[in-house]
């Protein structure tokens, strides 16, 4: 696995050893002991999410505060613009955001740090995104910043307005919400 630090402490860009031959291609998503010695501690992932998007598709900004969860993400079909904000108020990079490309062609994982805001656009029709968590979802500790906060300034690759849930597009302004 190669990792590829971003500009936010913490953020990393993780790419795996793929494997091919004339079967077809091999790759290890995830690797317990690897993991650890990739982000300098263990983590113990308790729960597998998936989640299926029509093209221009946006989830998020979510996370939970009083339950934070660290996220391994990755897409196993199509392609979608990830992107997590710092909501650690003594990182030096808190309130900055930070976007890439995940796709089941680059076959890239994100690891997003407890503390993060996370969101995808769905960039492909079928984009299948599949993420590990470190903490169970609690429905009353979660929390959603708009995608389009101008206090954020996230430059989402839109060519028309995104396709939304009544919660995304009922979420706070970054000023308003809970902060680590």
């Amino acid at each position: 696995m190669k990792i590829i630090e971003t500009a936010l402490n913490g953020l990393l860009l993780l790419e795996p050893v793929v494997f091919a031959d004339e079967r077809g291609e091999f790759c290890e998503t995830f690797n317990a002991r690897r993991f650890a010695a990739l982000i300098g501690r263990e983590v113990s992932f308790v729960q597998d999410n998936r989640s299926h998007s029509r093209p221009n598709v946006l989830r998020g900004l979510h996370y939970q505060h009083t339950h934070p969860q660290g996220k391994l993400v990755q897409v196993t079909q199509g392609a979608v613009w990830d992107v997590a904000v710092d909501l650690r108020r003594a990182s030096p990079c808190f309130g900055q955001w930070h976007g890439v490309t995940l796709s089941a062609e680059n076959r890239r994982q994100l690891w997003i740090p407890e503390g993060f805001a996370h969101g995808f656009l769905a960039l492909q029709d079928g984009a299948e995104f599949c993420y590990k968590v470190s903490d169970y979802w609690h429905a009353g500790d979660e929390y959603c910043i708009r995608w389009d906060d101008p206090a954020l300034g996230i430059d989402w690759p839109l060519a028309q307005p995104p396709v939304l849930s009544d919660k995304d597009r009922q979420g706070l302004n970054f000023a308003d919400a809970p902060m680590f």
